[in-house]
């Protein structure tokens, strides 16, 4: 077993068609950078037994869901951005969890009409209908080879057997005990022991296993009906909540068109609403395109980006939400015309004050997730963002099902004008409706020059969308896949009007001349203007394929706290 590695390459030698647009070429094999080290090795075993980049895709999801419960799992949601070589065609499915029928703003307000932030972030309240085991089925019923119960087993395994419990878990759970030990459900599970997981121990969740083994055997009906349907509605409620079984069965992934763009050489393709990333990152980049920001001295490259940060925000708060339920001028916002005009906005040598740009402030998607990018030699890709929201979610198992409900409820503006666990606010178009999807900043991104081919993405809370901007200005500057993912980070969202930056991203020169132009930096251990700056954010999980020099390059986050390293596997043919 690969114990340290967050990625693998594997190295076949099938072919690849990839655009009539491009030479003919294929990679010398296949990539898989992910979150932890087991998660990644399913991906590559799959692609071992001669599944595609989409088997890969539900068995490394599927261990994620298991491993990495502080982030994502069975009860939360995704992003899943395909690429399907064979077709020739980019999809996009929206796996985001939905509304419950009953979860009015009201529901959500307290005796006295004050927001009741404890319901909208833990138990029953704060949990949408989930997404992610549906989007399993759909990715291996409609793109994959291999059947369910074999993509499936390495998660089963090891819910069954246990993993070791590693440091950001522990502590995960300690920040987030006194909620989760409210229910029976979750007690069961992470107080097997009789104590709070502990750093190196091995955590098994049986009753996760038997859930995935249902989803193997019966597929969307091993989830969504039947016996497991039954226990999570029957512990939603017990709990106080007010879910039905009909919701559960009426989920539906859904398939989308991609946003797709240029910026200077590269085609981009990235996720559409109801994540707000994609249309943000096409504003941002439209807006700095004119501009060769690897030529300017670097305050006032970090002043321009900024400042395109700042306006594709503000649209961010006010235009976007569920495209099934609010009408998104996607057409005028993605326009090169409608970016020219924010672009003559900008001052080159001053902050742009954000009370100035009319409105008020944003809704986004918590730093609690992840993101794993695949590469197969075919030149399937998928570069797919999952997550329960805050850590562990809601904090609630309910009895019998081992699966951590989401708490991305939170994500909906449950109060309009009233600020979120970010401290961001949302208004109409992201209020809750049933069967609606909550706004997010998940941005997983395809990038594609003559050379290069890039799949990337990272959690982050609204700094996905700006870690993914930097990222893809990263390729677009020449740099590699280990390069952008250790680049230096920091963040806009047009309210608060506050740079905040990672610790020594920014010399203390450039911090002065960006204050000197008038904007207000935030640095670790500083506060004020929202959220205390983090001392690193993210964890990008990258692949890239460069054609001209015919490799194979993955890279997971430096910052990553549960290792790291790569492995190479030597060149062989897989039938």
């Amino acid at each position: 077993m690969i114990r340290h590695a967050l990625l693998v390459l594997f190295l076949l030698l099938p072919r690849l068609a990839w655009a009539d647009a491009t030479p003919a070429a294929h990679p010398p094999g296949g990539a898989v950078a992910s979150a932890h080290a087991l998660a990644t090795e399913a991906g590559i075993d799959m692609l071992r037994r001669g599944g595609n980049a989409f088997d890969a895709a539900v068995a490394t999801s599927a261990v994620l869901s298991v491993v990495e419960p502080i982030s994502s799992g069975l009860g939360g949601g995704g992003f899943f951005l395909l690429h399907d070589a064979r077709r020739g065609r980019d999809v996009f499915l929206d796996a985001r969890e939905t509304s419950p029928g009953a979860a009015t703003q009201a529901r959500y307000l307290t005796a006295s009409g004050e927001f009741d932030r404890d319901r909208a972030e833990n138990g029953p309240w704060a949990a949408g209908i989930p997404g992610l085991p549906a989007a399993l089925v759909h990715l291996s019923q409609h793109y994959g080879r291999l059947p369910l119960a074999t993509t499936l087993a390495p998660a089963i395994r090891i819910a069954r057997e246990g993993f070791p419990v590693y440091a950001r878990f522990a502590i995960g759970y300690q920040q987030r005990r006194a909620v989760m030990e409210r229910y029976p459900g979750t007690r069961a599970v992470f107080l097997r022991r009789g104590h709070a997981p502990r750093e190196g121990e091995i955590f098994r969740q049986p009753e996760l296993a038997a859930t995935l083994e249902r989803l193997a055997r019966e597929g969307f009906d091993g989830f969504y009906r039947g016996i497991t349907a039954r226990r999570l509605v029957a512990g939603v409620n017990a709990a106080g909540g007010q879910w039905t079984l009909e919701e559960l069965a009426g989920y539906r992934v859904k398939e989308r068109t991609p946003i797709t763009f240029a910026y200077h050489d590269w085609k981009i393709v990235t996720a559409p609403p109801p994540s707000s990333g994609g249309i943000a990152l096409a504003q941002m980049l439209q807006i700095l395109a004119p501009w060769q920001l690897d030529k300017l001295p670097q305050a006032q490259r970090v002043h321009l980006v900024v400042e395109a940060m700042r306006r594709a925000f503000r649209d961010r708060t006010f235009y976007l939400g569920d495209p099934d339920f609010v009408k998104i001028p996607q057409r005028l916002l993605l326009s090169p015309d409608y970016a020219a005009g924010l672009r003559a906005g900008i001052n080159p040598d001053k902050a742009t004050p954000s009370d100035l740009l009319s409105g008020q402030p944003t809704p986004l998607e918590d730093e609690e997730t992840t993101h794993f990018s695949i590469i197969d030699a075919e030149g399937n890709m998928v570069g797919a963002t999952q997550t329960v929201n805050l850590l562990f979610g809601s904090g609630l198992i309910p009895p019998g099902t081992g699966v951590l409900l989401n708490n991305e409820m939170d994500d909906f503006a449950l109060k309009p004008g009233t600020p979120n666990a970010f401290g961001v606010m949302g208004y109409a178009a992201n209020a809750p409706a049933p069967g609606k999807r909550m706004l997010s900043s998940m941005t997983p991104t395809f990038m594609e020059s003559r050379d290069k081919i890039a799949v990337l993405g990272t959690p982050g809370g609204s700094r996905i969308i700006t870690m993914v901007l930097l990222g893809v200005l990263g390729y677009a500057d020449g740099l590699d896949a280990a390069q952008v993912a250790a680049l230096p980070r920091y963040h806009h969202q047009w309210e608060p009007d506050v740079i905040a930056v990672e610790r020594d991203a920014l010399p203390a020169a450039t911090i002065a001349q960006l204050r000197a132009m008038g904007h207000t930096v935030q640095v670790p251990g500083e506060e004020g203007g929202g959220r205390r700056s983090s001392d690193s954010w993210g964890n990008m999980n990258t692949v890239e394929w460069d054609r001209r020099a015919g490799v194979l390059r993955a890279a997971s986050d430096p910052r990553n706290p549960v290792g790291r390293g790569a492995v190479l596997l030597e060149a062989a043919r897989v039938h």
